[in-house]
């Protein structure tokens, strides 16, 4: 995982290592190298604060150039640990007094959504909380059919109305069913698209000020590259709590990872890997830090 990522920062570290350590050399390294950056979705803000943790740590330092490489790999190791320090969110304690527990996830069509609800269904259905579906993405032809597979598979109560219905009535049924039946968790999809962007965020405000939801989830797919900045900043308009990244089985990049967490400081709630139900991460920043070491 990460390949990419890694290549680049050791070819740079081998570059520094090369040559007689200043300032100046560190800046005209980076600067020839950002193009190779980009490549692996690091962005200008991410490698400007690697540029100047290097900096400050290699100012004024006197070793043997035997150990100015570890120190280098050290020092970015240790920025991309404290980029992704941005916490998580015990989901199961944060539920412990309410019931239903509300959580609407919101993410483009294509970001893995539909996928990564049916996996956090089956997650917490494996540690004996009950749990219903709100098929509230009404607008997107075979969106519901898709959801009701999904829950077929993993025997999960799906709620739904026919396709142009109100998403924020939907959800709202749905946790009029939860409560009734003293369902632990309502989990609601939503529309990834509408006919303008204008359109999409209008819904999106009506779910939140219609139902209040508990958790505000924006999905990610982590192939987009640095087009991630732009959801972001579109979905922070309805008030989003976290995030959940997905397909990090076939990203090779990952540096959009760390400028999501970088520019936006939001807790991290789940890591998805693939198409199995049970390929779900709980966020560890130590542990997914590890994936980016040099």
């Amino acid at each position: 995982m990460f390949r990419i990522f890694r290549e680049k920062f050791l070819n740079v570290v081998s570059k520094i290592v090369e040559r007689e350590i200043k300032e100046e050399d560190i800046s005209k390294i980076f600067y020839e190298n950002y193009e190779e950056f980009l490549s692996a979705d690091v962005s200008i803000e991410v490698l400007e604060k690697i540029e100047e943790d290097l900096k400050n740590k290699l100012k004024g330092v006197k070793i043997g150039r035997g150990e100015i490489e570890k120190l280098i790999k050290n020092t970015i190791n240790e920025t991309i640990e404290n980029i992704l320090n941005v916490g998580t969110i015990d989901l199961l304690k944060m539920a412990e007094n309410k019931k239903p527990f509300v959580i609407v996830f919101f993410g483009y069509n294509g970001s893995g959504k539909t996928t990564l609800i049916a996996k956090v269904a089956k997650y917490l259905m494996k540690r004996e909380k009950s749990v219903c579906i709100a098929a509230a993405d009404t607008f997107r032809a075979a969106s519901i059919e898709q959801l009701e597979e999904h829950c077929n598979k993993i025997s999960v109560k799906l709620i739904k109305q026919k396709y142009g219905s109100d998403p924020a009535a939907v959800i709202f049924d749905a946790i009029n069913y939860a409560k009734i039946n003293r369902i632990h968790f309502v989990l609601a999809d939503t529309a990834g698209r509408m006919h303008t962007n204008k359109n999409l965020i209008e819904e999106m405000k009506k779910i939140v000020r219609v139902n209040k939801p508990d958790l505000k989830v924006l999905v990610l797919d982590s192939l987009i590259g640095n087009d991630i900045i732009n959801q972001i900043k579109f979905f922070e308009e309805v008030g989003i709590d976290c995030f959940c990244f997905t397909k990090l089985d076939i990203n090779d990049k990952g540096g959009n990872i760390l400028t999501a967490c970088y520019l936006f400081k939001k807790p991290i709630l789940f890591l998805s890997y693939g198409q199995d139900y049970n390929s779900l991460e709980v966020y560890n920043y130590k542990d997914f830090s590890g994936k980016f070491i040099l």
